[in-house]
């Protein structure tokens, strides 16, 4: 059966770096594993196949029948990689380009493929409908949080647990990029507990991670014998033999605002 995952949390919080590595351990596992960029930025998966590719948005403006070789490039260890892209910034729905790919991907019938994984890197809250796709017309079956200890990083979490219980997902768990504020574990340990969630693990703060990143590779690939490549392979066999789902229970905004509060004073 293929798992597949959409990893949601705040812009800039960590989900690309994330997804990569997590793909490259899968591929170092002999699994067959697909990787979807749902962000109009289209950086997903530079790390996974050292360039960024073309994105089908605007594949789709030249070919209006492409094939299934032309939307989809090999990367690291032989991971499919798509970017469904999106408009220039200040034009159009950023969201909408992740409908349009989705439903390519799906008449192309890329899903039959003979695949062991799909991980969608999907921007920020699923406050949007282009965003929430991947979830509200089950491309995806489960959902990881990511995020960190920061006031905003959670806020948009708790938000996001908010759409998954409308979408009647399943949230399979949260995981912590650490960002290196006080009491972060404890702070989204109690945080996935206040949500029905628990946490998956976490992934510590590295200028290896950083550097390989520069270099357009995924720290798996260009350090792997680092402690750093290490906590990816523990989370992402984690991931793998995780049978622990939940209907998030997100509180309202007064609650969270006490819930945050109660770590800062």
């Amino acid at each position: 059966m293929i798992k597949k995952i959409a990893i949601y949390g705040k812009g800039g919080i960590g989900k690309s770096t994330t997804v990569a590595n997590l793909a490259a351990v899968y591929a170092n596992n002999y699994l067959n594993c697909l990787v979807i960029g749902c962000d109009p930025k289209a950086d997903t998966t530079r790390t996974l196949c050292g360039q960024r590719i073309p994105t089908i948005v605007n594949i789709l403006k030249n070919n209006r029948n492409p094939e299934m070789e032309d939307l989809i490039y090999k990367g690291y260890k032989g991971i499919e990689c798509v970017e469904s892209g999106g408009p220039e910034p200040g034009v159009g729905c950023a969201g909408r380009g992740v409908i349009v790919a989705m439903k390519k991907l799906e008449k192309l019938e890329v899903f039959n493929k003979n695949l062991d994984i799909v991980l969608y890197d999907v921007l920020g809250d699923v406050v949007c409908g282009g965003f929430s796709v991947p979830l509200r017309e089950k491309y995806a079956d489960e959902v990881i949080i990511v995020t960190s200890g920061e006031y905003m990083s959670l806020y948009a979490a708790n938000n996001i647990a908010k759409g998954i219980k409308k979408l009647k997902g399943n949230l399979s768990g949260i995981i912590c990029n650490c960002r290196g504020v006080s009491k972060e574990l404890e702070i989204i340990e109690m945080f996935a507990e206040k949500i029905n969630s628990h946490m998956l693990g976490v992934i510590n703060r590295s200028n290896l991670i950083q550097e390989s990143e520069l270099n357009a590779k995924t720290v798996v690939e260009k350090y792997p014998q680092s402690d750093e490549a290490a906590e990816y392979e523990k989370l992402a066999l984690k991931i793998l033999s995780n049978d622990r789902y939940s209907t998030p229970e997100p509180m309202n905004d007064t609650e969270f605002e006490n819930f945050f509060k109660s770590f800062v004073n």
